[in-house]
């Protein structure tokens, strides 16, 4: 008689298991909406450096910036909070904001985005 040897998960194993993955998928979930207001944001940015480069003020960029994220459901950015520079004649919009990610009760998750019109 050759015994071999059972593989699998016991009902513990698949029971943390289980809970590591409803964990994962939640804090994924919780963090969607920061990351697609960060995208936002960004196109945001770079198209408003763009107008700069044409010529458009400051004052009037700020206040296109809260247009479009009011249209774009940006709530952790206004206008105010853009660091605008013109090095070597060209334009560049800088942005950085926390955004503080409930997670489980007294637990949250803080990400730190840094926006700029110049690259990644």
């Amino acid at each position: 008689m050759n015994v071999k040897r059972q593989r699998g998960l016991s009902l513990f194993g698949v029971i943390v298991v289980g809970g590591v993955a409803a964990f994962v998928l939640l804090v994924a979930f919780r963090t969607v909406p920061a990351v697609t207001e960060y995208f936002a944001v960004q196109r945001i940015v770079r198209t408003l450096a763009e107008e700069a480069d044409n010529g458009t003020p400051a004052a009037e960029l700020r206040r296109n910036f809260d247009r479009r994220g009011q249209i774009d459901d940006v709530s952790a950015v206004s206008g105010t909070d853009l660091v605008i520079s013109k090095p070597a004649g060209r334009t560049v919009i800088e942005v950085d904001y926390a955004r503080r990610v409930p997670v489980v009760a007294n637990v949250s998750l803080l990400i730190d985005f840094h926006v700029s019109s110049e690259g990644p």
